[in-house]
């Protein structure tokens, strides 16, 4: 069991956060262990076939991601520092970490280097540069064409669990964050395999919903970093799902299109994720959806330059007539 004690200055800076790096570091972990991963699977097979058809040399970062995962250099995902970051500005950060850390992170988590991971002892200022524009290259070809599906499910877990923090503290909101996770005394307990007691010493915590976690929780609590909880996102199960198809009866009463933009909200999307999906025009996506938050079915959230649709608890039901 780990046990991470939260002072009232920690629950005061407890956050939320999604990295478009660590989606990469885990969907590494995925793609290298098909069979764990089962809810990933068509994911595994279109990712799978783009990344051997572009040819891309990521073989640093396999490398550095082993499978079965049991650590990883805690330099390859820092914490995020915003909520909505980009890759860029993460990759950014990466770039500016110092070249001894890295060596010594990954000594920590090897032992002796050989192969890929020996560069970090010739010269790690080059093994630097090469994983980050081996990241580059792997997320252009392997996540890219699903990003915005995926940052839709990431933004979508983070307005649900900002609404719980709310609505009940953090009791209500670790209730449900994960079945691994619970909170008692001020106390995030995890099981997990890595045991200990620690006091985040007024740190404060950030909690990372995660596409490609499942089914595990991943941790990091050692300084430099802020300490992080990353766990599986809600609505994980449905990621790769097609799109529920709307009742004939209800594209009789509100309309097909209406209906169908309905339908494409099973995890929150933005006016141009799903003008894309249906090819209508982003106008025209936007103005039946404002119809459809007027009758109660859809919201929005802004989140950074981003507005985001969900459905709500009726539309809901008017898509699962009993």
């Amino acid at each position: 069991m780990l046990r991470l004690r939260l002072s009232v200055t920690d629950l005061a800076g407890l956050r939320f956060a999604f990295s478009p790096l660590w989606e990469i570091v885990a969907s590494v972990r995925v793609l290298g262990q098909p069979a764990a991963h089962t809810l990933h699977l068509p994911w595994i097979r279109s990712a799978g076939a783009r990344l051997k058809g572009a040819g891309a040399d990521v073989s640093l970062l396999r490398a550095l991601v082993p499978v079965p995962t049991r650590a990883i250099p805690g330099f390859l995902a820092p914490t995020p520092l915003t909520p909505l970051p980009s890759l860029e500005l993460e990759l950014e950060a990466l770039a500016g970490t110092e070249p001894e850390l890295c060596r010594d992170e990954v000594h920590k988590v090897f032992g002796v280097l050989s192969g890929p991971l020996a560069v970090f002892d010739d010269d790690p200022a080059a093994g630097l540069r090469a994983l980050v524009g081996q990241i580059r290259a792997y997320h252009e070809v392997v996540l890219e064409p699903d990003w915005p599906k995926i940052r839709g499910l990431l933004e979508g877990d983070m307005m649900h669990r900002g609404r719980r923090l709310a609505q009940g503290g953090a009791a209500r909101l670790f209730a449900d964050l994960d079945p691994s996770i619970a909170w008692q005394d001020g106390t995030v307990m995890i099981t997990h395999s890595v045991a200990g007691d620690h006091d985040l010493d007024e740190r404060g915590l950030v909690l990372v919903p995660s596409a490609f976690t499942w089914p595990r929780v991943f941790t990091k609590v050692a300084r430099p970093w802020i300490p992080v909880v990353r766990y599986p996102a809600r609505g994980i199960a449905g990621l790769w799902a097609a799109s529920q198809t709307a009742p004939d009866g209800l594209s009789q009463v509100i309309g097909r299109t209406r209906a169908r933009l309905l339908a494409e909200l099973d995890a929150p999307a933005s006016t141009t994720e799903l003008a894309r999906r249906t090819s209508l025009a982003p106008g025209g996506v936007s103005a039946h959806l404002t119809r459809l938050r007027a009758a109660g079915l859809v919201t929005s959230h802004r989140t950074g330059a981003v507005v985001l649709y969900a459905r709500t608890s009726l539309g809901d039901q008017l898509l699962r007539p009993r």
